[in-house]
């Protein structure tokens, strides 16, 4: 199948994302919180708008576990069984969170972080978009090529050496993309701040 790296990739991100938002589920919680409220309270973080969402924040906490959970099985399963179904639920998956992240940049632009790894240093970026519309168009591509009763293990026989270089280059891919959707997206929200910093020097 074509693209069928960046489709093993976009899985392994799924589970790696899903798992740690089940365990760390209060970053993802918040961004959904500001965004929902999408107002100059939110935005701002004072304590009397963080009482205010406390409720809506224990909700999303749940809503983030689940969901997460929901993720990391849907990456596991499009993984063992890439097939029509799976590989277009995956796609489906990114373009939501293409979206999300995308109005996390119009709405929110003051949010530290979008969640999406569970942890407070993933901030809302258009590299992040990216990747995402990337990893969508592998995963459509698989989707509309796949057979409806795959599994990897028969993708990986028809790969030369048994499919063990595709399968070494894609938990290196997922590596790579895990660090440009975090550090290197870090990396651009500092190289804003410092720009704005010069600005107003």
């Amino acid at each position: 199948m074509e693209l069928i790296g960046p489709y093993l990739v976009a899985c392994g991100l799924l589970v790696i994302a899903g798992v740690a938002k089940a365990v760390r589920p209060d970053d993802t919680a918040r961004a959904l919180v500001q965004l929902a409220a999408a107002g100059p309270s939110a935005a701002t973080g004072d304590g009397a708008a963080r009482h205010r969402h406390r409720p809506g924040l224990r909700a999303a906490r749940s809503a983030v576990r689940a969901g997460a959970t929901a993720e990391a099985v849907l990456g596991a399963v499009a993984l063992v069984l890439p097939r029509t179904g799976t590989a277009a639920a995956v796609a489906v998956s990114y373009l939501a969170f293409a979206a999300f992240v995308a109005l996390a940049m119009v709405r929110g632009g003051v949010l530290a972080t979008c969640g999406c790894f569970g942890r407070p240093d993933t901030p809302p970026t258009a590299i992040h978009v990216a990747v995402n519309l990337v990893l969508a168009a592998s995963a459509a591509a698989v989707a509309a090529a796949a057979p409806s009763t795959g599994t990897v293990a028969g993708v990986l026989r028809h790969q030369p050496w048994h499919g063990v270089p595709l399968v070494v280059v894609s938990a290196l891919g997922t590596w790579l993309a895990g660090l440009v959707l975090v550090r290197l997206a870090a990396l651009e929200v500092v190289r804003r701040q410092v720009g704005v910093r010069e600005a107003h020097a």
